[in-house]
């Protein structure tokens, strides 16, 4: 007889554990941005700080993005499978485990490889959702969801000031140290305060896919990152670009005909989960290019003509308010799914995105426009983010839950990453010198605002091609509905 089980706990621990799930989970999402953005500031001394060259130094940046998009739907999967708690203390444990390599050295390599741990906690935000579908009341459901959600743009608003003014004030190691300490409070928190999932969905693992669509993603996001730099003509970007079109091709023939897949496709290929996942795409490379952009505008030189010359700690605050709004409007965000659909909710959110764009384009030279058209596109960011998984918990089976997430932070990533490439292609083609060095023109930032806002309403109109999905969904029981979901998509297969 199992002891343990008798030992009752103190009164009013259960329920502060219940009322700590929610706080605890968007810590971790808050966190796993964070760790994202802290290298920012570091890239330009790391070349002299580590003795490697900036293209070598790059690679921090470029690793945790490729195994932040291996791991998330993998672990996503694992999570359904195997635990989701369980599988993100695990990601949380990497992340931390990464970041105190970083403060122990200065080796490129190590720093390398240390970063390419901390990329597993890509696949915290997903993998919370799908707790939060499992562990919470319907009430509460909507608007835990919209926080996680936007705890990525919250996070990253947060992430750029802290670690510039770490790097301004303290060795670099220490702002390691820091991230070190939170990560491993945030495992704490998870053990004590979330409970481990009952929903999973038994089976073996998809080893084979793993593998395929590990080395699919590496080849296309290695191409996409790393693109400006070698060439988009060279024989190695479009040969990694030919061998991921292989690779997936060849990955998506053997998830179909898997028993139990890493990737459900079929599910996929329903109107609601496809055009979700579609949308992401697009709303990563619209809501990225705001980041990228406004931290390059407001540190140009003066002598540009527009430029503001504000420090790397004065550019960070520029993007605080854009954080401040995420967390406030993401019950707004709740409440409009709520009462009209998410998908009405994804829509709203890229125009609004868009509009934010036209801000920028009319005026990008004084400070409080900067602020101001970023953080319009921060609130379309806010209202988009929430929607997408509340889409995603409307269209899938509870045991798929967190595999789907994954695969739509995937989407929003691969959308990021190609925002970056992009919108670094437009700038290199519109420079002018300065002291002797090109600088992107104002004229180019301008086309990034306006290709970004045309991306935005596009995700807007493919929002509102998902179809519409009874309110039920997100509110009937583990049981309901599964037996929903499977009903429409073994309809859609006969249909097909």
């Amino acid at each position: 007889m199992d002891q343990t089980a008798a030992i009752p706990e103190p009164p009013g621990a259960s329920t502060l554990r219940e009322r700590l799930t929610v706080p605890v989970l968007a810590f971790g999402g808050i966190l796993m941005a964070v760790m994202q953005t802290v290298v920012v500031p570091l890239l330009p001394d790391l070349p002299r700080l580590t003795g490697a060259s900036a293209g070598t130094v790059s690679w921090m940046v470029t690793a945790t993005l490729l195994s932040g998009a291996v791991l998330t739907p993998v672990l996503g999967r694992a999570g359904d499978m195997y635990g989701k708690r369980r599988v993100l203390m695990a990601a949380l444990g990497l992340m931390t485990a990464g970041s105190v390599l970083c403060a122990l050295t200065s080796d490129i390599a190590v720093l390398i490889a240390a970063r390419t741990l901390s990329g597993a906690a890509a696949a915290v935000v997903p993998l919370s959702i799908s707790i939060l579908r499992d562990e919470l009341p319907p009430a509460r459901r909507g608007s835990a969801v919209a926080l996680m959600s936007s705890t990525v743009g919250i996070g990253a608003a947060l992430g750029l000031p802290l670690a510039a003014v770490i790097v301004q004030y303290a060795n670099w190691h220490t702002m390691f140290w820091v991230t070190g300490a939170l990560g491993a409070t945030g495992v704490t928190l998870v053990w004590w305060a979330v409970r481990e999932s009952p929903v999973r969905e038994p089976g073996r693992f998809d080893v084979p896919g793993t593998i395929g669509l590990a080395t699919g993603l590496v080849c296309l996001l290695l191409g996409v990152s790393q693109g400006g730099q070698w060439g988009w003509g060279s024989a190695r970007v479009v040969g990694l670009f030919a061998a991921a079109v292989v690779v997936l091709a060849l990955w998506s023939w053997q998830q179909l005909r898997t028993e139990r897949p890493l990737v459900d496709l079929r599910l996929v290929g329903q109107p609601r989960v496809g055009l979700s996942h579609v949308a992401a795409l697009l709303a990563g490379f619209a809501f990225y290019a705001n980041t990228l952009v406004t931290a390059q505008l407001v540190q140009a030189p003066a002598a540009t003509g527009y430029g503001l010359g504000l420090s790397i700690v004065a550019t960070g605050l520029c993007l605080l308010p854009s954080g401040i709004v995420m967390l406030l409007l993401s019950p707004v965000s709740a409440r409009i799914s709520a009462a009209r659909g998410p998908r009405i909710t994804l829509a709203l959110g890229a125009a609004v995105i868009a509009a934010g764009y036209a801000v920028r384009i009319a005026d990008s030279r004084e400070l409080w426009m900067i602020i101001a058209g970023a953080t319009v596109v921060a609130i379309g960011t806010t209202l988009a983010y929430s929607a997408l998984p509340t889409l995603i918990l409307r269209a899938v089976p509870p045991e798929q839950t967190a595999s789907a997430n994954g695969v739509n932070v995937l989407m929003r990533t691969i959308g990021q990453a190609g925002s970056s490439a992009a919108v670094a292609a437009v700038l290199v083609h519109h420079t002018s010198p300065v002291d002797g060095a090109p600088v992107p023109t104002l004229h180019g930032y301008l086309l990034a605002f306006a290709m970004a806002g045309a991306v935005a309403l596009v995700a807007a109109a493919a929002a509102l091609r998902i179809p519409g999905d009874p309110a039920q969904n997100v509110t009937d029981g583990p049981d309901q509905a599964r037996e929903r979901t499977r009903g429409a998509r073994d309809e859609a297969l006969e249909g097909a």
